[in-house]
């Protein structure tokens, strides 16, 4: 079973996003029944999100020390307990920190999702940035996203900070 989501994860994560937006039209026509719009663009930025945060997860997971683990076992915990109070609250810095890059990841994502009217800040740049060459406007585009990934970033950092007991 691990082989074969292993495999398809990096599948998905081989495919450049607008690439896979296009590739999948299909298949989201089939889902949400359009193959443009807002609703349109959650298939293809789903399916390009989930592997990417799975194995940003799965790194922090890993990080955890081995020693922990046995330390555990020692003491009788049931698998469960192991992962609940052990690996979990050990990886909590690791894990919002890997959702930190997923959303600034998926921020980028969307952007490129303008491409079939998925809306927001990409559409916003192509339709009257891009396709009526309002230097402008493309340029503020481009200082909003920079500002939201600071942002994000930021907050990202605080928080991995604190659940590593530093302030």
């Amino acid at each position: 079973m691990f082989f074969v989501l292993n495999s398809v994860i990096n599948v998905v994560r081989s495919v450049p996003f607008i690439i896979l937006l296009v590739f999948i039209l299909p298949v989201t026509k089939a889902i949400v029944g359009t193959r443009i719009g807002t609703t349109a663009a959650l298939v293809p930025l789903t399916t390009f999100i989930t592997p990417y945060l799975s194995r940003l997860f799965e790194n922090s997971l890993l990080g955890v020390n081995k020693g922990i683990i046995e330390a555990a076992k020692a003491m009788g915990a049931s698998t469960f307990e192991i992962i609940v109070h052990f690996i979990l609250p050990e990886a909590k810095s690791s894990l919002i920190l890997s959702v930190t890059i997923g959303t600034i990841t998926l921020l980028g994502a969307t952007a490129m999702a303008g491409v079939i009217g998925g809306g927001g800040v990409g559409d916003l740049a192509l339709t009257y940035g891009y396709e009526r060459m309002n230097f402008p406007l493309m340029l503020f585009t481009v200082i909003v996203l920079v500002v939201f990934v600071q942002i994000i970033q930021s907050v990202g950092n605080f928080l991995a900070a604190k659940a590593r007991g530093h302030k």
